[in-house]
């Protein structure tokens, strides 16, 4: 089994997803390449891509606020098989403490580096990128 990831971009989580959305549309003097009102923008930028995106309600209480200790930026891979990189991670000794869980934009689950960074490993949906 190899972990393979086919691309890798930044995505920023915002309980105000379309006040940050308007704010990068500006910033960046382009519009997100992909919308969904209130849940997802992205932008493809020169060799990257930039996510932004409303947390579940589940998860809001995580990205509320600036002194929140834990950060609201993600490393986000797309893999193209999410149980190989769950496995591989297992692997590593760093299992995805949830589930799996849909996105509108794919399958996806948590996981974090041993310095508790976020990672979102994603696969997905068929037909989409």
């Amino acid at each position: 089994m190899v972990f393979q990831y086919t691309n890798a971009f930044i995505a920023i989580a915002s309980v105000n997803c379309d006040n940050l959305v308007n704010f990068y549309t500006k910033l960046l003097e382009q519009k997100p390449v992909s919308l969904i009102p209130n849940v997802y923008a992205e932008f493809n930028l020169v060799s990257m891509r930039l996510g932004i995106f409303k947390p579940k309600n589940t998860n809001e209480s995580e990205f509320e606020t600036m002194s929140n200790a834990k950060s609201k930026i993600s490393l986000c891979l797309e893999v193209s098989n999410l149980e190989d990189a769950i496995a591989h991670l297992t692997a590593l000794g760093y299992p995805p403490p949830g589930d799996i869980s849909i996105a509108s934009h794919g399958r996806e689950i948590y996981a974090y580096d041993p310095d508790g960074n976020r990672l979102i490993l994603h696969q997905a949906a068929k037909g989409s990128h």
